[in-house]
């Protein structure tokens, strides 16, 4: 079992990563006109491109159970997290108009991407982290049909052509070649290339990440906090979540990869992309902000300890 401090050293270099992306913007060397494209290039490209690799030839994922718990687990969690965000934002005074919405689903829908990923990759081995890509399709699935039906209203049919987006399609087609036993046929070179796109795409979706959040760090610090928000997200997100997570992850009839995939989850913050849909559909972004900050000022300490006693609870 890993240290707390040798956990903590392996946290640190990915939000270093996202400090460095708020000084690129402070100096203009990563500029707000080119978010659109740099975020599309990472979502439409890079990201399935590290799908693929991590699916394509992972063994684990020809258990059956990998295949069906896994997206059912993280559909589930995110959905059972906007649920009691939503009941708990009620009960702290919330209501629609002052950010309730965007306050369960900002709780409930953890970082299962940019920092999940450098950390099964750092604790675990290859073919965990081919666990954990499938595990994010049930994510995305309940971001866009709980999640935006919780935010905005909007058709669950809006929701689900969502899915069809490169990264679930890169998942589609890496698991067919899995399953078809293809991969050791497709040419070095094309493998090789893909490798290189897809070790970019963390850090470059890390630096991103920081950029955006530049704004409300540096220039607005004050709006970062709000007592009835910040707090009752850090004692959600970090506090109750994590607990029924870990009794997910020890007691659902699931391979191990999986469980170790449930505690990492169960140690994230929020996630950042709350605060764009937000934005787009008439949410409050300050809400979000002010969610997303705080428990990942807080996640810096509190991670280490949450896998230390996730990992020793299903290994028990």
């Amino acid at each position: 079992m890993m240290s707390y401090w040798q956990l903590m050293e392996l946290i640190l270099p990915v939000f270093a990563i996202v400090a460095i992306g708020v000084a690129l913007r402070r100096v203009q060397w990563l500029t707000a006109a080119a978010d659109e494209s740099l975020l599309k290039l990472v979502v439409n490209f890079l990201y399935p491109c590290l799908i693929f690799e991590s699916v394509a030839g992972n063994t684990a994922l020809r258990d059956p159970r990998n295949l069906l718990w896994a997206p059912l687990a993280g559909f589930f969690t995110i959905a059972l997290g906007i649920g009691v965000a939503l009941y708990a934002g009620r009960a702290l005074g919330l209501v629609r108009g002052t950010g309730l919405r965007t306050f369960a689903l900002s709780v409930g829908v953890y970082n299962y991407g940019y920092i999940a990923i450098p950390l099964m990759a750092g604790l675990f081995s290859s073919g965990s982290l081919g666990v954990l890509l499938v595990h994010n399709v049930g994510c995305e699935a309940a971001l866009w049909t709980v999640g935006v039906l919780v935010l905005a209203g909007v058709p669950l049919r809006e929701g689900w052509r969502r899915l069809a987006s490169p990264p679930v399609l890169s998942l589609l087609l890496a698991l067919a070649v899995n399953l078809s036993s293809l991969g050791p046929h497709i040419p070095v070179v094309v493998m090789s290339a893909v490798h290189l796109c897809a070790v970019s795409a963390i850090p470059l979706g890390l630096l991103l990440i920081g950029a955006t959040m530049e704004n409300f760090i540096l220039e607005k610090p004050q709006e970062l906090f709000e007592a009835r928000t910040t707090l009752g997200a850090c004692l959600l997100r970090q506090g109750i979540l994590p607990v029924a997570f870990l009794l997910l992850a020890k007691f659902l009839p699931c391979t191990l990869a999986l469980k170790h995939v449930i505690v990492v989850q169960a140690a994230m913050p929020a996630g950042i992309f709350p605060i764009v849909l937000a934005k787009h559909y008439g949410g409050r972004p300050l809400t979000a902000v002010q969610v997303v900050m705080g428990t990942t000022v807080l996640g810096v300490l509190v991670i280490p300890l949450w896998l230390r006693l996730g990992l020793a609870w299903v290994s028990g």
